[in-house]
């Protein structure tokens, strides 16, 4: 792992210079569903601090052994159905993919103050979710009268590609939009194509592949 994670941060620096950008303003979320609990306590001692989970009920499962690392932050990067959103809040600490003005509502109403990107839905794609533009403003209204939901900025997930270049337009769209509504943190970039979300303006990175290898579902 600590040979993979230095390959990352070194494709990290290399996406900061070409774009002028700084290093500090990249926050690398390592991705580790289907993992167990004993790889986020491997990549915790390597220096990682944020991990992205995609099934609530599944990282339920390894909060026991990883919920009192301090300064370890833990990111929903899945879906979130609204009847799963009070054991969601109990979890993690930021939900990143807030789409509709009920689940702001449910997660505000458990107790738990929590950071929140909304998830915007660019990709036409059916199995794709999240807020449609043209249905942000209200959205973000709807999270700035929940007080104890902290609105972080956009989330989106591009039409897979193996090629990168393709995924630029997503991105731009993306800070583009953050940019409409004051918005300064954009969550967007996976393993294979973090470079060019961080030249397109990328604040935070999710990286699961290139830090742990391929997942093996059980």
């Amino acid at each position: 792992m600590k040979s993979r994670l230095d390959a990352v941060e070194e494709r990290i620096h290399r996406a900061v210079e070409r774009c002028g950008r700084s290093r500090a303003r990249i926050t690398l979320i390592a991705v580790t569903k289907i993992f167990p609990a004993s790889v986020i306590l491997e990549a915790y001692a390597l220096g990682l601090r944020d991990f992205g989970e995609n099934y609530v009920q599944e990282f339920q499962g390894k909060s026991a052994e990883v919920s009192q690392l301090p300064g370890a932050r833990f990111h929903l990067i899945g879906h979130l159905q609204s009847n799963k959103s009070k054991i969601a809040s109990e979890f993690f600490d930021v939900i990143q993919t807030v789409d509709t003005a009920k689940l702001a509502q449910r997660l505000d109403a458990g107790g738990k103050t929590l950071d929140v990107f909304l998830e915007v839905k660019l990709s036409p794609e059916d199995s794709k979710s999240g807020v449609l533009p043209s249905e942000l403003p209200s959205l973000i209204d709807a999270v700035k009268h929940c007080p104890r939901l902290r609105l972080t900025g956009l989330m989106t997930m591009p039409p897979w590609c193996d090629d990168a270049e393709p995924t630029r337009p997503y991105f731009r769209r993306l800070r583009e939009l953050a940019d409409e509504h004051g918005l300064t943190a954009l969550s967007m970039g996976m393993s294979h194509d973090f470079e060019v979300a961080i030249e397109e303006g990328a604040t935070h990175i999710r990286v699961g592949t290139a830090l742990f290898g391929r997942r093996k579902k059980p």
